[in-house]
């Protein structure tokens, strides 16, 4: 089956700790993957940042929400145990404990709550975006925020002049630690144009070794034809290495091709070029940060 959203693992979680005894996180999450029958996959699978599983996130998110609803006592760090609003609770709750079930409780209502600037009333999180932890809702607007700006900078550069694409590959390749000064990499992309090859640049800032470079400011598909015109100007170079730029994108059978052949060459298509973009902020500025915080446990031990 999918993976369960938090308010779906709520229940079962209350219901393993109806024997009153104290459960670790750890166990109780190899407890609940069994019971909804969850796939080596599934168990595996990640949040948008790659750096927790969902379904470990929302078993988490789920204790906390019963914790702050009273019906979980957390007597140390990573267990629980239910309490005696919990066990009451599990009396009368429904088939499936969701937000609207634990909004009766005073304490979870206000741990919901998010006071608005300048203003006294409370605003209360909106029920559509009840299914997702807050985690979730928040690396997905994330995802969708880089995906957007993403699309509008690969558009915005395809109406640049080729010139300019040439300058924003080389910026590009020093954010990135390429090409010693910005001097010496403006030279060598400048000495463009013969057999292929429309610049070199450093690999590193001692100039130990060359890349050799295609820039194609394209709206296409670049096919393998025009990587083999590039791996024939390599050869006739004696390179090693090479970087095809383009803001389109690469046909199968292109990035087959590259997979399997010497020199070594990395295609880099529209959208990982904005990426890039973004990543070493190459026409684009922070606009907002917001920093997540936890609980740094070992502060509170007073051993």
């Amino acid at each position: 089956m999918a993976i369960p959203d938090f308010q779906t693992i709520m229940r079962p979680l209350l219901e393993l700790a109806s024997d009153g005894k104290e459960h670790s996180l750890r166990d109780a999450r190899e407890w609940l993957a069994d019971r909804f029958r969850l796939t080596d996959e599934e168990r595996k699978a990640l949040l948008p940042s790659g750096r927790q599983a969902i379904f470990v996130n929302r078993v988490a998110w789920a204790k906390v929400y019963l914790q702050r609803a009273g019906l979980l006592d957390t007597p140390q760090r990573g267990h629980f145990r239910i309490s005696d609003r919990g066990l009451k609770a599990l009396q009368e709750a429904p088939e499936r404990i969701t937000i609207n079930f634990l909004d009766q409780f005073p304490e979870f209502v206000e741990f919901r709550s998010v006071p608005k600037k300048k203003e006294t009333t409370t605003l209360t999180v909106a029920d559509d975006e009840d299914e997702h932890t807050p985690e979730e809702m928040l690396e997905t607007a994330y995802v969708r925020l880089r995906k957007g700006l993403a699309s509008e900078l690969i558009n915005r550069v395809k109406k640049c002049s080729p010139q300019f694409f040439e300058r924003l590959v080389v910026e590009l390749l020093l954010k990135m630690g390429y090409g010693g000064s910005r001097e010496e990499a403006g030279e060598a992309i400048g000495s463009a144009g013969d057999e292929g090859i429309d610049g070199v640049i450093n690999e590193d800032r001692l100039g130990l070794d060359i890349i050799y470079l295609q820039a194609k400011r394209w709206d296409g598909t670049v096919g393998r034809p025009e990587i083999q015109k590039f791996v024939g100007a390599l050869h006739g170079k004696r390179a090693r290495k090479g970087v095809f730029i383009t803001t389109g994108v690469y046909s199968s059978d292109a990035k087959e091709y590259v997979k399997n052949i010497d020199p070594k060459v990395v295609l880099i298509d529209g959208q990982q070029l904005s990426e890039y973009m973004i990543d070493f902020n190459i026409g684009v500025d922070p606009m907002t940060t917001y920093e997540i915080k936890k609980i740094v446990s070992d502060y509170f031990d007073e051993d």
